[in-house]
């Protein structure tokens, strides 16, 4: 039987949310995890990484535990409170995970939610990448990142790098995030439906000089997947460290057709692909297909 796929919850590639812009918003804790029915297949996929690449999709310094305990009880109870029916099947999937990882309360957190969870600390030098468990990476690697302040981890997003005045304002809130949790979206395309999308800057840089098409074949309709991230951040009420969320929805493009608001949003995000810089473009790894990419929302807003 052919199910239809559920339209996309989140659009932000609407124009309701600017491509490199820090764009926060104040998040009601109710909203802060989100459950969908994709919750058991992306947890059994998060098991299958942790199973066949532990060492990719978690990394830790030795000091975070009680940091990561902070995380698991808020993890829970938030859970508990919100999603008790996800909880209980997060719970009948088990914890099995190797012997590396089991001890680790930032690994189970993880696998009672969607998210994937990245723990920041302030050091000398900024915030850094203390800890996290990133199953689901938007064309980044956590290991390459790891232990690194923020201003060099966004060193290759455009206009975000080391002295830029976004990245002076990002250390700034989070150096003010105090009891409020935050939102912010963010967007990309990619060529399949893979949730484990890592691109380390090397692979970024070869992408980069070879520009070629993410669709080689030019059939968009069958290929492109819309994918979203849906962000939070929220300070740990004792070790004042930052958890930092990051929640993947990934739709493909073609099921914005059934969008009953298909034409403005298409139209809003052929604008937002019309308004990004070569170096914007070269990115999300755009620049060869933003034309066509174009042609085809732009032709979608008038269905």
């Amino acid at each position: 039987m052919n199910v239809q796929r559920p339209l996309p919850p989140h659009t932000p590639y609407d124009g309701s949310s600017k491509a490199f812009a820090i764009g926060l918003k104040p998040l009601e804790l109710e909203r802060w995890l989100e459950v969908d029915g994709y919750f058991g297949a992306q947890l059994t996929e998060k098991h299958r990484l942790y199973a066949e690449l532990p060492d990719k999709v978690f990394v830790e310094q030795a000091d975070t535990r009680d940091a990561q305990r902070e995380v698991l009880e808020l993890i829970e109870t938030s859970m508990r409170q919100y999603h008790a029916q996800a909880l209980a099947e997060a719970r009948a999937l088990g914890a099995t995970v190797p012997g590396t990882l089991v001890d680790s309360p930032l690994v189970a957190a993880s696998l009672m939610t969607q998210d994937d969870l990245i723990l920041m600390r302030r050091g000398d030098d900024g915030w850094r990448l203390a800890a996290g468990s990133l199953c689901f990476p938007s064309s980044w690697s956590l290991t390459e990142k790891f232990g690194k302040p923020l201003h060099h981890i966004h060193d290759p997003v455009p206009g975000f790098g080391t002295g830029t005045r976004p990245a002076d304002i990002i250390s700034r809130m989070f150096d003010n995030l105090q009891g409020q949790a935050v939102e912010r979206f963010n967007w990309s395309i990619q060529a399949n439906d893979a949730l484990y999308h890592p691109l380390s800057d090397r692979q970024r840089i070869a992408r980069s000089a070879g520009r070629q098409s993410t669709f080689p074949d030019g059939d968009i309709n069958a290929h492109a997947f819309i994918r979203v991230e849906r962000q939070t951040l929220r300070k740990l009420p004792v070790s004042r460290d930052i958890l930092f969320t990051i929640r993947i929805y990934l739709d493909p493009l073609a099921v914005l057709i059934r969008h009953p608001d298909r034409a403005r949003i298409a139209a809003g995000f052929a604008t937002q692909l019309g308004e990004l810089d070569d170096a914007q473009l070269d990115y999300k790894g755009l620049i060869a297909d933003r034309d066509r990419l174009v042609a085809y929302l732009e032709a979608m807003s008038r269905s």
